[in-house]
């Protein structure tokens, strides 16, 4: 990486943190003041909707990751759109059938349950749109969308929440909010698209690592490219890093860009639904093996594992068009790796020492939880990490590592289960799991690149 390049990627990065923090600030939020609100009874089932909420994120997150490839790869924006509108018509009939099933298996009220998975589509368009950005490598506008999209979820759940209004109505909320926020994120994505104008309307990168709308790639940033080793085009049909693809410049390549169907993204979400539901596994069944009350106490908990496994998350966003790239890809996975290694260390301390402040933003009820917020910490620091791998896989559009993870999960669940019935026994074995599969997942991540040639 050349060292014009670097303060780029950690502006970058920075940006997208400052989005990202912006909406899950928001999220946290939500979530102590539901604690206050609700009590402990009520707010274990609004965090368990919360956590399938998550879950139904899953395909979102697969779109944005497939769109920003896909783009990366030559993919018009026109079908990159489509494909989103055909994704949201698909999760929002799967998400209406499963109202049922989850109000049943979680033993929580209908209005709350469907609440929860009327978010689903909106998070599809939502994602959608950042993928784009995403793709163009727009991070300004990317951050804007990330941090909007967070308030806009949350400020309707917490005025009806502040109404007294309940876990319902708030769920309700949180999916008008998100379904606004696509509106808002489309209109900032605008129209620019590259199929849609001439090559001087449309974005190009303009800087290493950046895209700057109305403009085409000057002769200075091609020189800037080819000192940074900048790849060549190959039969993949994958772009040189620091030029134009060819969805970028809107020119004849785009009659030949690659059909965009909804089977990559399927590919992706199996992928991405194995982290997701590792993720969010013991917040599920918590509920079946606790209490009320210790099922509460130990959702509270967890939002330092949910500081930990989003805190880094703009990582992944910034360097996963470059594991797009064949030329960049290991390197890009490298960084990305020891980066969210880093950023873990440092959460788990971070958790460590402001664990005594909990109880006072929480309330007392919850100091039982206090002395494991290390250990949330640790479980959510780990998942960045598997998260940071598995995103490698997605960008070459590879499926092996989520086997791996979906046989930790179903250890970690039948774990659970059977043995533990208390919170540190919970957590405890959630740490142990996620790490044991996330250093299997890395290790088969870093063979592949050590393997990777150069250029392919």
């Amino acid at each position: 990486m050349s060292v014009t390049r670097r303060p780029l990627l950690v502006a970058d990065m920075t940006l997208v943190t400052a989005g990202a923090m912006t909406a899950n600030v928001a999220g946290y939020l939500l979530q102590l003041l539901a604690g206050r609100w609700l009590g402990v009874n009520g707010y274990s089932e609004f965090a368990s909707l919360l956590a399938v909420q998550l879950l139904c994120a899953v395909p979102a997150l697969a779109l944005q990751n497939v769109v920003a490839r896909e783009f990366v790869r030559g993919a018009p924006v026109a079908a990159l759109r489509a494909l989103q509108w055909r994704c949201a018509a698909i999760v929002a009939a799967l998400a209406l059938a499963l109202v049922p099933v989850v109000t049943f298996a979680l033993d929580v009220g209908v209005l709350a349950c469907a609440g929860a998975l009327a978010a689903a589509p909106a998070q599809v368009l939502l994602t959608g749109e950042q993928g784009i950005l995403q793709g163009q490598r727009r991070f300004r506008v990317l951050a804007v969308v990330l941090g909007l999209a967070g308030i806009s979820r949350v400020v309707p759940a917490l005025a009806l929440l502040a109404a007294n209004a309940g876990a319902g109505p708030a769920l309700w909320g949180t999916a008008l909010g998100l379904a606004t926020a696509a509106a808002l994120a489309r209109a900032l994505a605008g129209t620019t698209g590259p199929d849609m104008f001439a090559p001087a309307a449309t974005p190009a990168v303009t800087e290493p690592g950046h895209v700057a709308a109305g403009s085409v790639a000057p002769e200075r940033h091609a020189r800037a490219a080819a000192a940074d080793d900048a790849p060549r085009a190959g039969a993949d049909g994958h772009s040189p890093a620091g030029t134009a693809s060819p969805a970028e410049t809107g020119g004849p390549a785009d009659e030949r860009a690659p059909v965009v169907g909804v089977l990559p993204v399927l590919r992706a979400a199996q992928v991405q639904a194995a982290l997701m539901a590792m993720s969010s596994a013991d917040l599920i069944v918590v509920r079946m093996v606790l209490d009320e009350a210790e099922a509460g106490r130990y959702a509270l908990g967890a939002i330092a594992a949910k500081i930990a496994f989003w805190l880094p998350a703009a990582v992944g966003v910034v360097l996963y068009p470059r594991m797009a790239q064949p030329a960049h890809s290991a390197k890009a996975i490298r960084d990305a790796l020891a980066v969210l290694s880093v950023l873990g260390v440092l959460a788990v301390a971070g958790a460590a020492v402001a664990a005594p402040l909990a109880p006072l933003f929480a309330g007392q009820d919850y100091a039982p939880v206090q002395g494991l917020l290390w250990l949330f910490a640790l479980h959510g620091a780990i998942l960045a990490v598997l998260q940071g791998a598995v995103l490698s896989a997605i960008a070459v559009d590879r499926t092996t590592p989520a086997a791996l993870t979906w046989l930790g999960l179903a250890v970690e669940v039948v774990l659970m289960v059977l043995l533990a019935r208390t919170a540190p026994a919970l957590i405890g074995t959630a740490v142990a799991v996620a790490g044991t599969t996330t250093l299997l997942v890395v290790a088969i991540a870093l063979r592949n690149t050590a393997a990777r040639p150069v250029g392919h």
